[in-house]
């Protein structure tokens, strides 16, 4: 699975460095350094008045924030990763 975080002008002001490091912990956390590929990407060209954009495979989701930051992690990328290995 490839997750990208935007880090472009607009999503860097409203917090990207923090979903990233969000990202890597939550990563080291469940153990998914083998099936989680983590890269930063500039506009991923579906910018959102709040939260950051990130690309997971080929879907994209807007508005990704601390407070809703587990609830994205949980639902789109653990559940799909532990689908697979089931």
């Amino acid at each position: 699975m490839i997750v990208q975080i935007c880090v472009g002008s607009s999503c860097h002001l409203k917090g990207s460095a923090e979903i990233v490091e969000r990202l890597q912990k939550a990563v080291e956390e469940y153990h998914l350094q083998d099936d989680v590929t983590l890269a930063g990407s500039f506009c991923i060209g579906s910018c959102n008045r709040v939260g950051v954009t990130v690309q997971v495979d080929d879907d994209v989701h807007v508005g990704i924030t601390p407070e809703n930051f587990r609830e994205f992690f949980l639902e789109h990328i653990l559940k799909p990763i532990e689908q697979e290995r089931s």
